[in-house]
């Protein structure tokens, strides 16, 4: 790989493990979403400096490039980005139907009480 392209990807790498662990120190990121965020980063820095091990992993994937394997690596953080979110949303469904369902036995109980008081 370059010099030019190696001090990028390890500026880039280096970058987002920081601000990923800034944005959690600042309550702007939850630990459950960062982990992905800091393995990925984590990763992206050790195939950079051990090349070699990315030029294996491209061997033993079939792939025909390095940056074959980046776009693959790529495409699976996107889909596990994607299946993490899918889970907290059905977390959050569930989590509003029980909440509405109280609600709408709360109201009721209200609404018995007010026409036992005669109001």
């Amino acid at each position: 790989m370059p010099l030019k392209q190696q001090i990028f990807a390890i500026i880039v790498s280096l970058l987002v493990f920081v601000l990923t662990i800034d944005m959690v120190r600042k309550k702007r990121l939850r630990e459950e979403y960062s982990l992905l965020w800091l393995i990925t980063s984590v990763s992206m820095f050790i195939l950079v400096i051990k090349y070699d091990w990315l030029v294996a992993l491209t061997h033993l994937i079939g792939a025909g490039l390095p940056t074959s394997t980046l776009f693959l690596g790529s495409i699976i953080f996107l889909i596990l980005l994607a299946v993490q979110f899918s889970i907290k949303i059905s977390k959050l469904s569930d989590q509003l139907k029980d909440l509405v369902q109280d609600n709408a036995l709360m109201r009721h109980e209200f609404e018995k009480l007010k026409k036992e008081r005669g109001e």
